[in-house]
């Protein structure tokens, strides 16, 4: 099983802890983790064009069985990413901490959204009933 994470992506990385936790706990239910975030700086993945990051980003979404969302920062892309998900018929778990505020849209088409005040919180979902 594989699930794709999606995160406000920065370029200096300032968000790798929290990527590595939720990629922790996914792993420790036995989730192999994408994260384009991540990946692009680990991964040594090349990407010359946003055209082509977003061509990467949807076949990795379409690799995936579950698109976990964290939106405890807003960025376009996470809605992009939701939404092709979405389209694609792939459930979308949304996590955000508490206090985030989640739009009516993501509401609309996630299967479940949870509000954490650590991503410890996580470890107790069942990944697989999303």
């Amino acid at each position: 099983m594989k699930a794709y994470i999606g995160i406000k992506y920065y370029q200096d990385y300032r968000n790798k802890l929290i990527i590595e936790e939720i990629s922790s706990v996914l792993e420790s239910k036995g989730f192999e983790t994408i994260c384009l975030a991540r990946d692009i700086d680990t991964k040594d993945l090349i990407i010359s064009s946003s055209q082509m990051l977003m061509k990467l980003t949807f076949e990795k979404i379409e690799d995936c069985d579950l698109v976990v969302i964290d939106l405890s920062e807003k960025g376009v892309g996470l809605g992009i990413e939701a939404g092709y998900a979405f389209a694609k018929g792939i459930p979308i778990l949304t996590i955000a901490k508490r206090g985030s505020e989640i739009s009516e849209t993501l509401e609309g088409i996630s299967k479940e959204i949870i509000f954490y005040e650590s991503i410890g919180d996580l470890e107790n979902i069942d990944f697989f009933e999303v």
